[in-house]
C-alpha cells in the first residue's frame, strides 16, 4: 500500500492566506493611481476654493488685487468722499440700482458692497474681457469724474461702485464676487 505523505494543513492554509494577502495589495497598488486620477488635481481644488484676504494694511483710497478662480479680484478701501460722490453719477450710469448685473443679493444697494467702504469686484470688464485700471482722481478722465475704472481696450468706464457709464461698449456694471467678512480685517472671497 501506498502511503499519502502527510499532508501539513496549517502550512496550507498559511501559504493560502498569505497568497491572498499579496494580491489583494497587489491589486490595491495598481488601483489606487488609477483611482486617483479620477480626483481633482490641487490646481482645480485651488482655483475654486475661497481665498482668504487680510485687508488691515490697505489704505483709505486704496486698491488690493488678490487671484480667486483664476481672476483678478479688486478690493477697494473707499474714502468718506468717494462714497458721497456715488450719488452724483447715477444720471450718468446705464443701471444705477445694478438690477441687471451680477452681484450678491447682499450687494444690491448703492454701494454694491456689504461695507460702504470697502468693494469687492471682479477685475474683469464686461465687454470683451479686458482689464479695467484704477483711475481714483477726480476730474481725471472728464469733467464730472469721481474717480472708477477705464477699460483702454476700448474706452468702458464704469464708477467706483463698479456701475458702467452710459454710452460705452460695456454692457453691464463689473461682478460682485460673493464673500463674506470673517472678523473686521479678514475677507473670504468664494464663501
Amino acid at each position: 500500500m501506498c502511503d499519502e505523505p502527510h499532508v501539513d494543513l496549517e502550512r496550507r492554509n498559511f501559504l493560502a492566506k498569505a497568497t491572498t494577502a499579496l494580491g489583494g495589495l497587489g491589486i490595491a497598488a495598481i488601483g489606487l493611481p488609477f483611482l486617483k486620477s479620477w480626483l481633482p488635481s490641487a490646481r482645480t481644488i485651488a482655483q475654486g476654493g475661497s481665498v482668504e484676504v487680510n485687508i488691515s494694511q490697505l489704505p483709505v483710497g486704496g486698491l488690493m488685487t488678490v487671484a480667486w478662480r483664476g481672476q483678478p479680484i479688486w478690493i477697494i478701501r473707499r474714502s468718506s468722499q468717494e462714497i458721497s460722490a456715488l450719488k452724483q453719477v447715477e444720471s450718468l450710469l446705464r443701471d444705477p440700482q445694478s438690477h441687471e448685473s451680477e452681484q450678491p443679493a447682499y450687494a444690491k444697494n448703492e454701494y454694491r458692497s456689504l461695507k460702504p467702504d470697502i468693494l469687492v469686484l471682479v477685475g474683469i470688464c464686461t465687454h470683451l474681457g479686458c482689464v479695467p485700471t484704477f483711475k481714483p482722481e477726480m476730474g481725471s478722465l472728464f469733467p464730472d469724474w469721481q474717480g472708477g475704472f477705464y477699460c483702454p481696450c476700448h474706452g468702458s468706464k464704469y464708477d467706483l461702485a463698479g456701475r458702467v457709464f452710459k454710452g460705452v461698449p460695456a454692457p453691464s456694471n463689473l461682478v460682485v464676487p460673493p464673500y463674506q467678512f470673517i472678523d473686521p480685517n479678514i475677507l473670504v472671497i468664494g464663501a
